[in-house]
This record gives C-alpha cells, structure tokens and sequence, in this order.
C-alpha cells in the first residue's frame, strides 16, 4: 500500500477515537488496528514508524508501540 494511504488510514482511525480521553482513544486505536488491519499493513506502519514516522498522529503512533509485534 501507498504509504500516503497508509497514514491517511491510521490518522483517520486515530482521529476518530481521539473524543475519548488519551489513553481509551490510544486503546481503540490500538484494538482496530489488531482487529482490522491484515498482518502486512501492521508490518507497513512498523516499518514506517521505524523510519521516522513523519505526518502520523499522535495517538496512531501510540498505537503503533502497543500493537502486538
């Protein structure tokens, strides 16, 4: 996947979630990423956060750290 797509996906879950109070918005975020993200868009986001991780929301990096690896 695109990488443009890619963060445009997680900051729009994350910003979704992000009228939760921080640590439940991180949780949701972090659960639908697990639940709906295929194992290769998760490796994808690993991988681009690694990288820098430039443009990702706050609360879809925080995210990123607690998905199982």
């Amino acid at each position: 996947m695109d990488s443009h797509h890619m963060i445009h996906m997680a900051n729009s879950i994350a910003l979704n979630f992000s009228a939760y109070p921080r640590e439940e918005a991180i949780k949701l975020t972090t659960q639908h990423l697990q639940d709906f993200w295929e194992p290769r868009m998760r490796r994808q986001l690993h991988e681009y956060v690694a990288q820098g991780g430039s443009g990702l929301h706050e609360l879809a990096a925080e995210a990123e750290k607690r998905l199982k690896k």
